[in-house]
């Protein structure tokens, strides 16, 4: 029976590589699709989105030998990260899937015996630099000084046997395919990339390693083990259980793939033409969005300025980060994240536009008319017309914005919606209107506004949506694209006025009031303390806190139980071994019902740990 694909919307994100927790860029890309998934959704789609991990390669496999863990128990803990952050960011998605999983290195299986059976696999010797950071090749002509020209990191020299995917075949039907298609790929400047890229010729590229044991062997040759570009491209299509299950039928191809840039030549060239091998339609669309700097400096872990989303998600809810990312910087271009610019913004747009318009029609409902939606009138006051206008065009706006995925325009024209409501109750002044009538009129227009608004902020900000709805009294309230229509909200429905929004927040400033006396007094009382180097011996988490780790420290003397705030930036695992700096001389506290005997010495708000850089024993006094 053949499956309609008739109103369907497949939507991906990368599968994240799980060295690490995920931090700012993770979020981004994965809230972007989260926007674009709900809004298919109040289209009336039927939605299916995808997310994940990658869980295999050399740098997993080296990272977990050096934390003394077994590859699978290591990516079994920094997938946790994942799913627990998209959780509270509130990201529904309708899979996740992980290339560990029997289910995916079934489907790999397939994929890579149906391109041996066409013709397209080889064996033969790959020499050539090899980064192992990215995991990714570069040519002789490519890398320069040893560097990788991505990450600038030193790359190895290697040559060894491998399987090899006969890409240069498929030049031509992929050239064809960009040039008849010229919005496959956006933003424009990485179409033209990846189109000047095919032309100048593609080679063979290698799709296996002897040297990596972590990852799913070759079928008939369990020596090698299948790389990263059958491995991890294949997700797209294990997750709907390719090739005969309903879901493969219903979804495939993907209307999008949601990509950081840094990826954007795997997923437009080497995944396409596997699928051309494979028989199968290539996808429709292919994102690559930009990177987020912080403070205008690249984000690095050595740097101590990589973002933990938990952190902010902790100060501002998740629904200021969902708005933050997509109103900061246009889709597809570069960003830069500075807190000073969240409060800034928080305050101002969320607090004083949203949160204000929001509260203060609430009130003046309840005041003049018992809490009740006021009544409707049939005919439109001429008066009204451009403001009303202007709500009900936001409609049109929005499906032309979501459209080219221009997110933060988007909010934008919502924004232009919550100042003209604002601006409206001021010009109108309800409060003074004596015509109870006019006053009705004035007040359900802007009551109106704001469940217009709250359904257009929906993709973005769905917890706020939701208390705003409910708010107005709604029980149960479908979110869909017709209910941004202008009239439909119910006079006589009974509100319920509840908690601000958003709380303003006291914006950062540079401590200038601080006394030359007061800098005296934390010197001299900093010189009184005993602070020595103490070697990490044990971690553990400790029940019912998301913050707090256990730690037993080896101070040279002795060995001290330390309690620490750390558990958001550190796994257990990886502090095992580490030299940190301790405060030794504090009396012990209760914190958690666990006894703590000392303090670590951290940076910043998001606590990373002080590390000495050169050799040093345990118990050595810092000064």
């Amino acid at each position: 029976m053949r499956i309609l694909k008739k109103n369907k919307f497949y939507i991906t994100t990368p599968i994240y590589y799980v060295n690490d927790k995920p931090h700012i860029g993770h979020t981004y890309t994965t809230v972007a699709a989260d926007v674009l998934a709900r809004w298919n959704r109040m289209l009336g789609k039927d939605v299916f989105f995808l997310t994940g991990t990658d869980e295999h390669g050399q740098k997993i496999e080296k990272t977990a030998i050096s934390l003394g863990k077994d590859p699978k128990e290591f990516v079994n803990e920094i997938v946790k990260f994942y799913i627990s952050l998209w959780k509270r960011l509130n990201i529904e998605y309708s899979d996740f899937i992980r290339t560990s999983e029997k289910r995916h290195e079934d489907v790999v299986l397939k994929v890579f015996k149906k391109l041996q059976e066409k013709g397209d696999i080889y064996k033969g010797i790959y020499e050539g630099w090899y980064c192992i950071p990215d995991e990714t090749f570069w040519t002789d002509f490519q890398v320069k000084d040893r560097k990788c020209p991505e990450c600038g990191r030193e790359v190895e020299r290697m040559k060894e046997e491998a399987y090899f995917f006969r890409l240069s075949k498929y030049q031509n039907k992929i050239l064809n395919w960009l040039e008849k298609n010229p919005d496959v790929i956006e933003p424009k400047s990485r179409y033209n990339e990846i189109l000047s890229f095919v032309k100048n010729g593609l080679e063979d590229i290698s799709i296996s390693r002897k040297s990596v044991k972590w990852g799913i062997p070759v079928p008939g040759d369990p020596n090698h083990t299948i790389y990263v570009w059958i491995d991890a491209l294949s997700n797209y299509i294990s997750a709907l259980d390719y090739p005969n299950g309903k879901k493969f039928k219903k979804y495939w191809p993907a209307d999008i793939h949601l990509v950081g840039k840094e990826i954007t030549r795997f997923h437009a060239i080497i995944w396409p033409a596997i699928l051309f091998s494979l028989g199968l339609e290539p996808p429709k669309k292919i994102f690559a969005h930009g990177w987020w700097t912080v403070e205008g400096q690249k984000m690095s872990k050595s740097l101590g300025n990589v973002i933990d989303p938990n952190i902010l998600i902790d100060k501002f809810g998740a629904d200021a980060v969902r708005y933050y990312l997509l109103r900061e910087m246009m889709f597809g271009e570069d960003g830069n994240f500075s807190e000073k610019e969240f409060i800034s913004k928080y305050n101002t747009q969320l607090a004083d536009e949203l949160g204000n318009l929001v509260n203060r029609i609430l009130i003046l409902a309840e005041k003049y008319f018992n809490g009740k939606i006021p009544k409707k009138n049939k005919k439109i006051n001429k008066n009204d017309l451009s403001f009303i206008g202007i709500v009900d065009n936001l409609k049109v706006k929005l499906g032309a914005c979501f459209e080219k995925l221009q997110f933060s325009i988007a909010l934008d024209e919502i924004w232009k919606v919550i100042q003209a409501a604002n601006k409206y109750i001021n010009d109108n002044k309800p409060w003074e209107e004596k015509d109870e009538k006019r006053k009705a009129e004035v007040i359900y227009n802007v009551l109106e506004a704001v469940r217009i608004i709250a359904t257009s902020l929906y993709p973005f900000m769905p917890e706020t949506s939701e208390k705003i709805i409910k708010y107005l009294g709604y029980k149960n309230y479908n979110f869909s694209k017709d209910n941004l229509d202008f009239g439909i909200l119910k006079s006589g429905q009974k509100i319920l006025r509840g908690e601000i929004l958003f709380k303003k927040i006291e914006e950062i400033k540079e401590n200038t009031n601080v006394s030359k006396e007061k800098n005296l007094v934390d010197i001299l009382d900093f010189k009184k303390m005993d602070i020595r180097i103490g070697k990490i011996e044990t971690a553990e988490e400790i029940p019912g806190s998301d913050k707090l780790l256990k730690l037993i420290v080896n101070i040279g003397e002795e060995k001290r139980q330390i309690v620490a705030g750390i558990k958001k930036q550190y796994m257990p695992g990886e502090l095992k071994g580490k030299n940190i700096v301790v405060i030794c001389n504090l009396k012990p506290a209760i914190i958690k019902g666990v006894k703590s005997e000392g303090m670590l010495l951290a940076a910043g708000t998001e606590p990373i740990l002080i590390i000495p850089e050169r050799d040093v024993k345990p118990g050595e006094k810092v000064s």
